[in-house]
C-alpha cells in the first residue's frame, strides 16, 4: 500500500478513535450541574460502575499513538523541491511513459505481422494436407477412408 494510502488509513482510524471517545464519554460521563441555580444532576442508574478517567486515559492513548503514525507516515513522504521541481518531474515521467507506448506500439505491430504470418503458413499447411491425400477417418481403432 503506498504511503497516500496510508495516510488515508490513518485519518479513517483518527477519525473512528475520536467518534468512539467523544461517544463513550458522553453515554458515560457523569452528569455536572451548569449553574447553582440547577438542581444536583441524579446519578447514573447503571448496575455497572464506570471508570469514566480509566476509559479517557485508554482512549487519548489511542488517539495520540494514532496521531504518532500518521506524523511519521507524513514524515516519510519524499521532499519535493518546490513546483519547479515537480513539473520537471513530471516532464520526465511523461516522457518516459511516451518512449514506453511507443515501444509497446512496435512491439504490437510485429506481434500482429508475425500473426498474420503464421495464420497465412497455417492456411497453406491446411490447404497442402489437404490436396496431398484424402481425409482419412479414426473410429474405434477402424479406419474409414472417405470417398
Amino acid at each position: 500500500m503506498d504511503i497516500i494510502s496510508q495516510l488515508q488509513e490513518q485519518v479513517n482510524t483518527i477519525a473512528f478513535t475520536m467518534l468512539n471517545t467523544f461517544g463513550t464519554l458522553q453515554r458515560d460521563a457523569p452528569a455536572v450541574r451548569l449553574s447553582p441555580n440547577y438542581p444536583e444532576p441524579a446519578a447514573n442508574a447503571s448496575e455497572e460502575t464506570v471508570n469514566t478517567a480509566e476509559q479517557a486515559k485508554i482512549m487519548s492513548a489511542a488517539l495520540v499513538q494514532a496521531a504518532k503514525k500518521f506524523d511519521a507516515l507524513v514524515a516519510a513522504l519524499p521532499l519535493s523541491g518546490g513546483e519547479e521541481a515537480q513539473l520537471k518531474r513530471l516532464q520526465e515521467l511523461e516522457a518516459e511513459n511516451e518512449a514506453a507506448g511507443q515501444e509497446l506500439q512496435k512491439q504490437l505491430e510485429a506481434s500482429e505481422q508475425e500473426l498474420k504470418l503464421v495464420q497465412e503458413l497455417f492456411n497453406q499447411a491446411a490447404d497442402n494436407c489437404l490436396n496431398l491425400k484424402k481425409p482419412v477417418l479414426r473410429v474405434c481403432n477402424e479406419d474409414y477412408h472417405t470417398k
